[in-house]
C-alpha cells in the first residue's frame, strides 16, 4: 500500500487552553501515522492571548502538530472569520496533502470544505458529536445541523463512531457514504496485569461534566459502603473535583474512595489495571473511549445503555443500565460485587484488540483513504 500524506484537522484536539478535549482525535492520527506520512493542524481561540495570531508548531507523539492560537473576541463571526485564517495560517507551514481527515462537523471544518475547492484535496469527517445523535436532534440547533449537512455532503466519505451517530447523521440529510469505525486503544499501553491485594476496585474516568453523573455514581458508592458492602472507588478526572473530594471527607470513607484530578492517559490505564469494574453513568454518549480502555485492561463494565455502547459491549463484559437510575446501578454494583472472580479479563482483552487497536482502526482508515485517493486519480 502506498504511503500517504494525511493532514488531520479537527474542531476539538487537545490544546493548552484544553488539554484532555478531543484527545481521541490525536489517537486516531497516532493510529494512522503507523501507515501514513500524518500532519496535524488545529485552531483555538484564547480571550488572554494579546497577538493576534500564536503559533504553537512542534512534533508530539512522532506528529508535527501545528496549534495557532487566535485572539478570541465576543463576536462569533470574528472569530469564525479568525479561525478560518488560522486554519490557513497552519495549513501553509505543512506538505500538500493527498487527503484531509476531518473531525467534528463544527463549523471549523468548512476548512476542509474550503480546502477541497479551492486546491482539489479530498476529506473524509470522523463525527463524534452527541448533537448530532438522532435523540437529540430537536434539542441541537438548526444553523449547527445545516453547517453540518453543508460539511458532510461535501466530503468523499463520513465516519461515525457508532452505528447509532450514522442515523443521526441520516436524519439531518447527509446523503453521503457512510461506514463505521469505533474509536481507538493502544492495547500495548491498556492491557491486563496481574493485580495485587484482593479488595474489588471500581473506577470511573471522566471530564466529570454534569452528564456523566460522576456525583450518583459517589452516592451508591456512600451507600453500598453503609451496607456493609466491601469495595474501593477509584473517581475522577478532568474537571471541578473539590465537591467530590467533601463529600468522601464528610462520609469518612477517604480509606475507601480516591478522588483525583486529570491524568494522563498512561496514569489513566495504571488505575484500570488496578481496577475491577468500570463505571459509566452518562445520560449521553457516542462510543466512549473510557469503557473500550477498560475492556483492553479485562475490566468489567456497568454502563447506561445509551448511544452507540450496546454496538461495542460483547457478551459477559458487564451490565448495561436502561436508563439513570440509582437504584438500578445499586443492584448492578451489589451484583458485580457478589460475582465469582472475573473470568473473562482475557476475552474482553482480546475483543478491544480485535475491536480498537491502533492496528485495526489504522488498517479501516487506510482502506478508505486507498479507495478515495484510487478513484481520484485520472
Amino acid at each position: 500500500m502506498e504511503k500517504k500524506k494525511i493532514l488531520f484537522i479537527s474542531s476539538w484536539f487537545p490544546n493548552k487552553i484544553e488539554p484532555t478535549n478531543g484527545n481521541f482525535v490525536q489517537r486516531h492520527a497516532e493510529a494512522v501515522a503507523k501507515i501514513h506520512d500524518v500532519e496535524i493542524v488545529h485552531a483555538i481561540g484564547d480571550f488572554n492571548q494579546k497577538q493576534k495570531f500564536l503559533e504553537d508548531d512542534r512534533t508530539i507523539n512522532g506528529i508535527r502538530t501545528c496549534i495557532i492560537y487566535y485572539k478570541n473576541s465576543k463576536n462569533p463571526v470574528q472569530n469564525f472569520l479568525r479561525r478560518m485564517q488560522a486554519y490557513k495560517k497552519g495549513y501553509h507551514k505543512m506538505q500538500k496533502p493527498d487527503l484531509v481527515h476531518a473531525n467534528v462537523m463544527h463549523n471549523s471544518m468548512l476548512f476542509a470544505v474550503y480546502l477541497k475547492k479551492k486546491f482539489k484535496i479530498p476529506f473524509v469527517v470522523t463525527e463524534h458529536w452527541t448533537a448530532l445523535r438522532e435523540v437529540n436532534r430537536n434539542r441541537t440547533p438548526f444553523i449547527t445541523k445545516l453547517i453540518a449537512k453543508i460539511i458532510g455532503n461535501a466530503a468523499e466519505k463520513i465516519l461515525p463512531v457508532s452505528g447509532d451517530l450514522e442515523k443521526g447523521l441520516k436524519k439531518i440529510g447527509i446523503t453521503t457514504e457512510m461506514k463505521v469505525i469505533p474509536n481507538v486503544v493502544n492495547t500495548n499501553l491498556f492491557k491486563p496485569v496481574i493485580k495485587s491485594g484482593s479488595d474489588f476496585t471500581f473506577i470511573h474516568v471522566s471530564n466529570l461534566i454534569p452528564r456523566k453523573n460522576s456525583d450518583k455514581i459517589l452516592k451508591v458508592a456512600l451507600k453500598l459502603l453503609s451496607k456493609g458492602y466491601r469495595f474501593n472507588l477509584q473517581l475522577g478526572g478532568d474537571g471541578n473535583i473539590d465537591t467530590l473530594k467533601d463529600e468522601v471527607k464528610n462520609a469518612k470513607a477517604e480509606d475507601r474512595i480516591e478522588i483525583f484530578g486529570i491524568q494522563t492517559i498512561a496514569q489513566v490505564a495504571e488505575r484500570m489495571q488496578k481496577s475491577d469494574c468500570f463505571i459509566l453513568f452518562s445520560d449521553d454518549e457516542n462510543q466512549p473511549c473510557v469503557i473500550a480502555e477498560a475492556f483492553a485492561c479485562g475490566l468489567k463494565v456497568i454502563s447506561t445503555n445509551v448511544g452507540g455502547i450496546s454496538e461495542f459491549f460483547p457478551e459477559n463484559a458487564g451490565i448495561l443500565l436502561p436508563k439513570v437510575d440509582e437504584e438500578q446501578l445499586f443492584s448492578a454494583m451489589s451484583l458485580i460485587l457478589e460475582e465469582p472472580k472475573n473470568e473473562s479479563v482475557s476475552l474482553l482483552s482480546q475483543y478491544a484488540k480485535d475491536t480498537f487497536s491502533e492496528e485495526i482502526i489504522g488498517r479501516k482508515f487506510s482502506e478508505v483513504y486507498e479507495n478515495i485517493c484510487k478513484n481520484k486519480k485520472p
